[in-house]
């Protein structure tokens, strides 16, 4: 058939909704929206389909999950009444932030009209969340000892860089000056999860909330494995007010890469900070990053590892986009590194 004037293709059904067309074919997959085909097999958007994903896309906007999505649209009475609540603590949680953040301008224009101005490098650190400490230290080999400053912390940071740029040894050197930050390294992998089985079996409060995150991320698509529950008992433990955890995907498939992103993104702005090194384009999607994310990249050449914007032409950008692989390339590559010559 051919679609009439009205229906949208799907780049121009995407650019109206504000949202990418890998979006819309992610929302198709999971039965959320149905585009009409043309004769000739092509998707097009009508009124209704784009009504549809437009209340998609602003749950999504919202946080939700596309498995509770599918529960509001639905008005599923079992599965809609948690997903709200869960939605709701995030957005009260993002409130108390800005109310907070507000009180300290206040502050500031309180000063500003009593004759006291504060110094132009004070307002960022005035502002900044009380709980994010400034990180400072010296970089280790094999960097030269040069000054490394963290002037905020957000609720994720993507440790990015391409083999040997010293990026481990950042991101151990981070955890170590964190305030009561915990290193979860590639060693969480080497027993086959039975250390954090033990570790559940042990825990019984711990043991619960791994397995309702677990329950939810399978529900976005993820798979079931080892690697995925290790990673969620050193998620979900208290205690450390930061994680810095080291190739966080290694061992997960693409799908559970996505729905492992989806999940830490959903914790708010008020979470304990994460850097979570990567080199996968299935943790770190440059279109996608949000407003507290970060991303710090560490170059070949061994400069000062440096924050990097998010947006094509900003410095840094095409560096990070080059160290980035699909998480298919990642599983082909994974546990491989460059060959060097025996020592004469």
């Amino acid at each position: 058939m051919t679609p009439p004037a009205a229906f949208l293709g799907p780049s121009e059904a995407a650019r109206t909704l504000g949202v990418s067309a890998k979006a819309l074919r992610i929302y198709e997959r999971r039965g959320l929206i149905t585009p009409i085909r043309t004769a000739a097999g092509w998707r097009a958007y009508g009124p209704d389909q784009m009504r549809r994903a437009a209340e998609v896309a602003a749950l999504r906007s919202l946080g939700f999950g596309l498995a509770e999505i599918a529960r509001v649209l639905d008005a599923d009475p079992e599965g809609l009444e948690p997903a709200l609540a869960a939605q709701q603590a995030v957005l009260e949680g993002r409130l108390r932030q800005m109310s907070a953040t507000v009180e300290k301008l206040r502050s500031l224009r309180a000063d500003l009209a009593g004759g006291r101005a504060p110094a132009a490098e004070d307002v960022p650190c005035r502002l900044a969340p009380a709980r994010s400490p400034v990180v400072a230290f010296d970089l280790p080999w094999p960097w030269g000892g040069e000054r490394f400053e963290l002037r905020a912390l957000r609720p994720l940071t993507y440790i990015v860089g391409p083999l040997f740029s010293g990026k481990t040894r950042l991101a151990r050197r981070l955890a170590e000056r964190l305030p009561k930050a915990v290193f979860l390294g590639l060693e969480r992998l080497a027993d086959g999860g039975a250390a954090a089985r033990a570790r559940l079996n042990a825990d019984p409060a711990l043991r619960s909330r791994v397995e309702r995150a677990l329950a939810r991320l399978i529900e976005e698509g993820a798979a079931r494995s080892d690697a995925l529950l290790v990673l969620l008992a050193g998620l979900e433990a208290e205690g450390p007010e930061a994680l810095v955890v080291d190739m966080v995907e290694q061992g997960l498939d693409g799908a559970s890469q996505q729905a492992v992103t989806g999940y830490l993104r959903r914790r708010g702005t008020a979470a304990r900070p994460l850097f979570l090194m990567t080199r996968s384009r299935g943790i770190l999607d440059l279109a996608a990053l949000g407003p507290e994310e970060a991303i710090l990249f560490c170059p070949a050449n061994h400069s000062p590892p440096v924050p990097v914007e998010p947006r094509p032409g900003a410095p840094g950008y095409e560096a990070v986009a080059t160290c980035l692989a699909s998480p298919e390339v990642r599983a082909r590559t994974e546990g491989v590194i460059a060959w060097q010559p025996p020592a004469a």
